[in-house]
């Protein structure tokens, strides 16, 4: 056994607007909270006089380290082969909506209805290939819940066949046509309901108009109120950009008037708006991911009540103070081809909801023949933070995980490129957000 040194996976970093300072390390488990001359002293890889830096797994033998890691890894492997997969089924690509921010506004606005054969060949897919593994479905779009007796067929097709299955289905929508929708829907073993609202009527309907002209808001409004009614979960999906962030306060009321924040079957999340496939039409609206976070924290302190509506992730930090413990290393942030794929109306298999329906991101098809792509999957299968090279020094590893290799190969063409994520800056946020005054003073 060697000496003694500063844990590779050791995060420090000060708490935002405060003398006080931060360390987490998701390998040994452990975060607390240090002086200014307790930081300096472990980044310099010197013991306290407590001996707290050892016992706490921020001084190590880095041979034995090693080992913990190696092991880690392995059982981060094992777990996710017990995990839940989910696949995504887009049925078409085509949407009533003409949202100005739409990362599918490239793909064909035309709807064909797949047919009887296409569900069969799904499902058979998900019998011969997932046998065995906890699994649920998510309807994806486009717009799955467009109306229309060719669609609701459709849509009853597949509620019957994910249900004869014991199969729970989700559902990710624009909410316009939620309500006329639900009694086919509550024939499901029914996970959520994904519904999109961006702000209140005005700014809402400013951004997700229909596609002919006239807004959505009211229409998505009643369908969560129906849902909700009849005890359907609903996720409600905020897609934020400098447009609407100070929406988030009207949005929160609303939420309140409705009666959804004191839903025990309502939950919501922010999405960033941010380029994929596409050059967004205005990218002064956009936020990087730490605007938008540092963006959240001046709002919610000068707004306490959007934290009644929404609670920012702050990376871990929402975790760590919920849960009182810290989460397990995070190896590979990227599920595509491990516990997610993507399938279409067409037949074609994707990895991820990232990738589903652009060109040449196809990895297989499922009808009206069987085919895989054995070695483009591998290449999925093994991006982690060991596969990633630029990920292998870096002490943020485990609380990123390499981020999302869609993004990374979008803007390097490189699948095994890292999608960095600014953890250390996120944890100073979310320890100010989140811990106690006497802690952050």
């Amino acid at each position: 056994m060697g000496g003694l040194a500063a844990s590779r996976h050791n995060i420090i970093g000060r708490v935002r607007d405060s003398d006080a300072w931060y360390v987490v390390n998701l390998l040994a488990g452990s975060a607390d909270m240090l002086t200014a001359g307790e930081a300096a002293r472990l980044r310099e890889g010197r013991p306290d006089d407590e001996g707290a830096f050892v016992s706490r797994g921020y001084l190590v033998d880095p041979e034995e380290e090693e080992c913990r890691y190696r092991q880690a890894y392995l059982d981060f492997l094992d777990a996710r082969e017990r995990d839940e997969v989910q696949l995504f089924f887009v049925p078409w690509y085509g949407c009533n909506f003409a949202c100005d921010y739409c990362y599918q506004s490239g793909y064909s606005a035309s709807v064909v209805v797949p047919g009887p054969e296409v569900l069969d060949a799904f499902f058979a897919h998900v019998d011969r290939e997932l046998a065995g593994r906890r699994k649920y479905v998510t309807l994806f779009g486009g717009e799955p819940l467009l109306p229309g007796p060719t669609v609701r067929a459709m849509l009853e097709g597949f509620v019957e066949r994910s249900a004869a299955r014991g199969i729970e289905l989700a559902v990710v929508t624009n909410g316009y046509h939620l309500q006329s929708a639900l009694p086919v829907l509550r024939g499901a073993r029914l996970r959520e309901v994904q519904v999109t609202l961006d702000g209140p009527r005005e700014v809402h309907d400013r951004r997700r108009p229909l596609r002919g002209g006239g807004g959505t808001f009211d229409a998505i409004v009643a369908g969560i109120d129906a849902a909700l009614a009849a005890d359907v979960p609903i996720n409600l999906r905020a897609v934020v950009d400098r447009e609407n962030l100070e929406a988030l306060p009207a949005l929160a009321a609303l939420a309140r008037e409705h009666g959804w924040t004191g839903h025990p079957r309502f939950k919501t999340q922010l999405g960033r708006n941010y380029e994929l496939h596409h050059c967004h039409a205005a990218p002064q609206r956009l936020f990087t991911r730490l605007e938008l976070y540092e963006a959240l924290f001046e709002l919610t302190r000068r707004r306490p009540e959007v934290l009644e509506f929404h609670r920012p992730a702050y990376s871990i930090s929402r975790f760590l103070f919920e849960n009182g413990e810290t989460p397990p290393p995070l190896f590979d942030a990227c599920t595509g081809c491990k516990t997610e794929w993507a399938f279409d109306g067409a037949g074609r298999i994707y990895a991820c909801t990232a990738t589903v329906g652009k060109d040449g991101e196809e990895l297989g098809t499922f009808w009206p023949t069987v085919s895989r792509n054995d070695a483009a999957i591998a290449e999925w299968e093994d991006r982690d933070v060991l596969g990633i090279e630029a990920c292998r020094s870096c002490e943020q590893r485990l609380a990123c995980g390499g981020g999302c290799a869609a993004v990374a190969k979008n803007r390097t063409g490189d699948l095994h490129a890292p999608d960095c994520r600014p953890i250390r800056e996120l944890l100073g946020l979310g320890v100010a957000a989140y811990a106690p005054p006497e802690v952050t003073g």
